[in-house]
């Protein structure tokens, strides 16, 4: 919440100072048990300033270091816990090859991950504990009640219980027309409430009733001031808008947006397309020219045709674009029919290209065309876009990005063919999450998955 901002910050500061504290433990925990001696050498003094800087910049970019309040469960955070690590070592290993740290002792390198792993886990479990203590306990400096009994209410009740990072309590509802069916007690009307705070040294009060009765919420403002209780505006518009909705303002103006995307922002679009020029380029000059010759030659080895296959693909927007790939069929006149398993069309080669992802290589060409993203929902065939569109509501919002050459659906077990339904359902479902949910770091992720999946291979990748 806004009114925390400045908290965050400081809590940010704070925890990044213990985590750096407990890594300096761990590296000295770690010497002792390798060589005997709290003292360092001089490579491990360099290597101690590169782990903390590493972690800092990880932690910072997941979002790590602030949350030991979490709502999560216990197994979702142990998983978070574990994907900044494995992320923290894959920079470091990096880091390491590049400045030529490789004498360091292996030995050692395992003894502090497992240090520092222990020694943060059990920091992060002890705050959320104090957390849920402080939070739990009459010692919470914020207490709070809440206009209205409804829904909207309820879902507010739950949401600041779950999520406020500082230590809050909350009183009960006030409300003049009591739901029967509610199963929250409702203390007593809203004139009620008034008494109420005098009484219990109430700080906030949340209206969360339709905001139609302007005199009702005028008398609130005046009370409210005159008692030095803040008053906060929770808008139920339940009535007009059924989904999730982001509220923003320009200039004085608010307004209510009934999609929630990141990529709506100019920024966040120009660092993801930075992102895709920098690693397509990557790609195209590094990986490209070592593998073409070999990919090229044996493709022409087994069937007579081109060396790449271009077909039109929906993309942003639904505007069409010639998406390039390498030829994984022996020519046919079946483009547009979906591949299945054991696929007559497909060749040996192709098949195994079409396993490990190769055949998606020249598609980095159409990143840098502004046609494709690195990641994003994967463009499908034109038949699907007419097929799919008609019965499945939120097909057609998947096309508000660029398309990618891998995405997250894609990640989660959803690729290959689409039988039913169902299964494209599923796609689709994914592929809104990382639209309301990107983030570069949610990029690299995905990337880094990708590449996990053709290490180990894929059994619907056909």
């Amino acid at each position: 919440m806004n009114r925390y901002r400045h908290y965050y910050g400081f809590n940010r500061v704070l925890l990044l100072i213990l985590d750096i504290t407990l890594i300096a433990f761990a590296f000295k925990l770690s010497n002792m048990l390798r060589y005997g001696s709290f003292e360092f050498e001089y490579q491990y003094n360099i290597f101690f300033v590169l782990f903390g800087l590493v972690w800092w910049i990880v932690s910072g970019f997941t979002n790590f270091i602030v949350r030991v309040d979490s709502i999560l469960p216990i197994d979702r955070r142990l998983g978070n816990l574990i994907n900044v690590f494995l992320m923290h070592a894959l920079i470091l290993a990096s880091c390491i090859v590049v400045f030529n740290l490789e004498q360091l002792s292996r030995l050692l390198l395992l003894y502090t991950y497992l240090s520092t792993a222990f020694l943060i886990g059990l920091s992060r479990l002890v705050l959320h504990m104090a957390d849920r203590y402080f939070t739990d306990s009459d010692m919470a400096h914020t207490r709070y009640v809440i206009v209205g009994s409804g829904p909207a209410a309820v879902s507010l009740q739950q949401t600041l219980s779950n999520n406020d990072e500082i230590g809050t309590k909350f009183m009960g509802f006030f409300d003049d027309e009591v739901d029967p069916s509610s199963p929250h007690q409702v203390l007593g009307s809203i004139e009620d409430m008034k008494d109420y705070c005098l009484q219990h040294s109430i700080d906030e009060v949340y209206y969360a009733k339709p905001i139609i009765d302007s005199e009702q919420i005028e008398e609130l403002t005046e009370f409210a001031n005159d008692n030095f209780i803040y008053l906060r505006l929770v808008p139920d518009f339940s009535a007009i808008v059924k989904k999730e909705v982001n509220m923003y303002f320009y200039h004085n103006i608010p307004m209510l947006s009934v999609r929630n995307e990141p990529l709506e922002l100019a920024s966040n679009r120009i660092v993801k397309r930075i992102f895709d020029v920098v690693f397509s380029l990557a790609v195209i000059l590094l990986i490209f020219p070592i593998l073409f010759p070999i990919i090229a030659l044996l493709i022409k080895l087994e069937s007579k045709g081109p060396v790449f296959f271009k077909q039109l693909r929906p993309g942003k927007k639904n505007r069409l674009f010639v998406c390039y790939k390498f030829r994984t069929m022996r020519v046919n006149n079946n483009t547009e029919l979906q591949a299945t398993k054991n696929d007559p069309r497909i060749t040996r080669f192709g098949a195994f290209m079409r396993k490990t992802s190769l055949d998606e290589l020249p598609q980095f060409f159409n990143v840098l065309l502004g046609d494709m993203s690195v990641v994003g929902p994967r463009p499908n065939l034109v038949s699907q876009l007419d097929q799919y569109s008609k019965v499945i509501s939120k097909y057609k919002t998947r096309h508000f990005v660029t398309p990618g050459i891998t995405g997250y659906a894609q990640v989660s077990g959803y690729r290959g063919e689409t039988k039913e339904v169902h299964l494209m359902e599923k796609r689709v479902e994914y592929d809104v999450m990382y639209m309301a949910n990107w983030s570069l770091m949610m990029d690299m992720k995905i990337i880094f998955l990708t590449v996990w999946n053709m290490i180990k291979g894929e059994k619907n990748a056909y």
